[in-house]
């Protein structure tokens, strides 16, 4: 895993809480996950469906 990476998930609101369970991406909304996907960098998130940026996001 990289430094970025690891970084990105330890600084996610829900990784302190017991259980360290963060919501899924479903129950977002797309403009929520849109703008999770240009935190993160995410090239073509303009064009991409809510399903289409989960997987991006889930992939990234």
């Amino acid at each position: 895993m990289s430094k970025e990476k690891a970084a990105r998930i330890s600084n996610t609101e829900n990784a302190g809480k017991k259980g360290g369970k963060a919501s899924g991406y479903e129950d977002h909304t797309k403009e929520e996950l849109y703008e999770q996907a240009k935190k993160v960098g995410i090239d073509g998130r303009a064009d991409m469906t809510k399903d289409e940026l989960i997987e991006a996001l889930r992939n990234h």
